[in-house]
């Protein structure tokens, strides 16, 4: 028997034992063990969801599961990694933003039975914490089989005055030039020089932390 038949035959008795034929781990035929879930959203979660949408309709975009790493970030500092590294595996249940800019507008905790534990709760407390300290709202709703929309509505709706109005302004943090400071980071901002657009070859002052703030100050 010719030897490419030999190897057929081999690849083919491998294959029926679910042994690979050969295709290297940078193979692009090789199957990676990805599948999608289905239960993206909790039984509660999703429960809560329809409650939702219906209680802010058009007026907010509503988003599930959002990393906390996505909507704050750390003003850059000696300790910058501390603080992001306390972030970075934390995520909103769900989180209204305009519909128009995507800003973030208020944040919302579904808490069930799990935020009575120790654990839990000092993960909410941090959570609350950071997020006044940026400026964000949050609004914590116990987990419930049912619920009023008018409620829900209601509490959004009287809830954000109240928390946006008392939210304290991040603490400024020490400069390193005579630059101005960011008014919304506290850090030192650096000049820079528009290249381009209706502004094109004037100057300004642009937060060091672009682009996650983009707080200018003009200066010509």
């Amino acid at each position: 028997m010719a030897r490419s038949q030999q190897s057929g035959c081999l690849g083919i008795f491998l294959k029926l034992l679910g042994i690979g034929s050969g295709a290297g781990p940078g193979s692009k035929n090789q199957d990676l063990p990805y599948r999608v879930r289905d239960n993206f959203l909790s039984a509660a979660e999703l429960a809560f969801y329809r409650v939702l949408e219906q209680a802010v309709g058009q007026t907010y975009s509503i988003n599930n599961k959002v990393r906390l790493w996505d909507v704050l970030y750390v003003p850059r500092s000696d300790e910058s990694r501390k603080y992001e590294n306390k972030i970075s595996s934390k995520h909103l249940d769900f989180l209204l933003c305009d519909p128009i800019t995507m800003q973030p507008v208020l944040a919302v905790e579904l808490d069930d039975a799990s935020h009575d534990r120790k654990d839990r709760q000092d993960r909410d407390a941090f959570l609350d914490q950071a997020l006044a300290t940026a400026g964000l709202s949050i609004l914590h709703i116990t987990a419930a089989r049912t619920y009023s929309i008018a409620e829900v509505q209601q509490q959004i709706t009287s809830f954000l005055p109240d928390e946006a109005n008392t939210s304290p302004a991040p603490p400024p943090l020490p400069t390193k030039s005579n630059a101005p400071s960011c008014p919304k980071c506290h850090t030192a901002m650096v000049q820079r020089k528009a290249a381009k657009g209706a502004h094109a070859g004037k100057h300004f002052w642009a937060c060091t932390n672009y682009p996650q703030c983009r707080e200018i100050i003009g200066i010509d």
